[in-house]
């Protein structure tokens, strides 16, 4: 009998100071503590505290990964213009682009389904910038199934700073919201 292996690579990149990290970090932890998945992360960012480049690569499984590195993401939420246009030529094709269209201008690319997300508009919204990131993890969780959203906002509500937790679950459904709508969207 032959098990296909579901394995999922996602890279979230922006700007140091975005909470790039700490997504992929949450997404990492979701996977594996709560619905006991393998999940690696490997983060990679420049020597600038804030503002310089950063990325978090999450690879998730049902079987033990061999090899954490990405080359090839089956799925991009990307929060700077800078990190979409040197990340997006590695998405394979088939896969799923989340952009912050607040930020971003994206480039037509066939077989790549960009959507757009505008996280930092609606993180002001919410009267805190910093929490577009949790805006995203909704996004992504929404339009891509690889995590249980409810349990991914678990792992969020534990993982954010006190006093933060109701604003950052506020976030990250609104989040979900707008990937929903994006979806129905595209299906009309």
């Amino acid at each position: 009998m032959n098990i296909m292996v579901t394995q999922h690579e996602i890279r979230l990149c922006g700007r140091g100071g975005q909470g790039i990290i700490l997504a992929g970090h949450i997404a990492g932890l979701a996977a594996s503590i709560f619905e006991h998945k393998y999940a690696t992360l490997i983060q990679d960012y420049g020597p600038e505290a804030r503002g310089g480049a950063c990325r978090a690569d999450v690879v998730v499984s049902d079987e033990r990964i061999l090899y954490p590195y990405i080359n090839a993401p089956s799925v991009l939420v990307a929060m700077s213009q800078e990190a979409y246009d040197k990340l997006i030529g590695d998405v394979k094709e088939g896969g799923l682009v989340f952009y912050d269209s607040d930020l971003v201008k994206i480039r037509g690319i066939p077989g790549i389904n960009q959507i757009p997300v505008a996280s930092t508009k609606a993180a002001k919204g919410l009267g805190r910038q910093m929490v577009a990131n949790a805006v995203m993890l909704g996004a992504m969780a929404e339009g891509t199934g690889i995590m249980d959203a409810d349990q991914l906002k678990a792992c969020l509500k534990e993982s954010v700073p006190a006093g933060t937790e109701e604003l950052n679950v506020k976030a990250f459904d609104l989040g979900r919201s707008l990937a929903s709508n994006h979806k129905r969207h595209v299906e009309k």
